[in-house]
C-alpha cells in the first residue's frame, strides 16, 4: 500500500493530499515487523529457491528474499486478489455448458487424482489455458500502464502513425487494445475458445502483462515479472476446481453452490 499510494488518486481534501500522502517517501518503519515476520518465514521455507536466486542469478540471499516478498505480495496476492474473483465468477455464470467442457477436458488429460495435475499436464488443457486467456483480455487486472519514450520513434496503428517524441510520456489502455475489431473477431463478446488451436496466434496480441502474451520480461522491457506465473497458477486453480466439482454458481462476488463430483 504504502508503495501504491503516490498513484493512487484521492479525489478529495485537495490540496492536502497531494502534500500529505504524494509527495514523501514514507518510513520502512510503519510495517517493517510484519515484513520481517515474511522475510524470516521464507527464509525458512524457501532455502531451495533463495539458493537458486544465488547460484543462477548471482544475486545475495537478501536481494533473493527481498523480490520473492515482492512477487508474493505485490504480483502474487495483489494480483490475483483482482483476477481470480472475475475468472471464477466468469465460469461460475456461463450458461452455455462451458462448465461441462472443462470438466470434461480436465478429467480426460489428469483424472480425477491430482496427483495427475501439474504445470505440465496443463500444456494439454487448450480450453482451460484460453478461458483463462480470455478473461485477461476482457478484464485484465492492470488497466493502465505508463512509460516514457527512450528515443523518437513512430508508433502505428492499423490505418495511421503517430510521431513520439523522447521524453514523452505514454500511456496504455488495455482494455482498448484487447478489443481492436481488426485483429479480434466479436471482441466485446467472451468466446472461451478463442484462443484454442489456430486461436493461440491471437497471443501474441494479448496484452495484460504490458506486453505480448508471447514475449519474455526482461530487464529492458516494462513487462510483468509474474507474467507465467498468473496465467500457470491460475490455469491450475481452474483445472483442480473441476478435478473435484461438477459445477460452481454464482458470480464474482460471491460463489452461492458448488456440487460435489461423483
Amino acid at each position: 500500500g504504502l508503495q501504491l499510494l503516490p498513484t493512487v488518486p484521492v479525489l478529495a481534501f485537495q490540496p492536502l493530499v497531494e502534500i500529505f500522502l504524494h509527495s514523501y517517501t514514507y518510513p520502512s518503519a510503519l510495517v517493517s515487523g510484519g515484513y520481517q515476520k515474511l522475510y524470516s518465514f521464507i527464509e525458512r521455507h524457501g532455502k531451495e529457491v533463495v539458493q537458486r536466486g544465488e547460484q543462477e542469478f548471482g544475486l545475495s540471499a537478501s536481494d533473493s528474499i527481498n523480490n520473492l516478498i515482492f512477487t508474493l505480495g505485490f504480483n502474487a496476492f495483489g494480483g490475483f486478489s483482482l483476477f481470480l474473483p472475475t475468472l471464477i465468477g466468469t465460469i461460475a455464470s456461463d450458461k452455455t455448458g462451458l462448465q461441462a467442457r472443462l470438466r470434461d477436458e480436465v478429467k480426460q488429460v489428469c483424472g480425477s487424482s491430482s496427483s495427475g495435475l501439474s504445470f505440465d499436464s496443463l500444456k494439454d488443457m487448450e480450453l482451460v489455458n484460453s478461458v483463462v486467456y480470455e478473461t485477461l483480455r476482457m478484464n485484465p487486472p492492470v488497466q493502465l500502464q505508463y512509460a516514457r519514450a527512450r528515443k523518437d520513434f513512430q508508433l502505428a496503428s492499423h490505418d495511421s502513425a503517430f510521431d513520439i517524441k523522447k521524453g514523452e510520456l505514454l500511456c496504455g489502455y488495455q482494455p482498448l487494445a484487447m478489443r481492436d475489431s481488426n485483429v479480434f473477431d466479436e471482441p466485446e463478446s467472451f468466446k472461451p475458445d478463442r484462443f484454442v488451436g489456430k486461436g493461440k496466434e491471437l497471443l501474441s496480441y494479448l496484452f495484460w502483462s504490458n506486453g505480448p502474451q508471447t514475449g519474455s520480461p526482461t530487464e529492458s522491457n516494462k513487462q510483468c515479472a509474474a507474467k507465467d506465473f498468473v496465467t500457470m497458477s491460475a490455469s491450475l486453480i481452474v483445472a483442480r476446481i473441476f478435478q473435484r466439482y461438477d459445477s460452481i454458481s454464482g458470480d464474482s462476488g460471491k460463489i452461492t453452490a458448488v456440487e460435489k463430483a461423483n
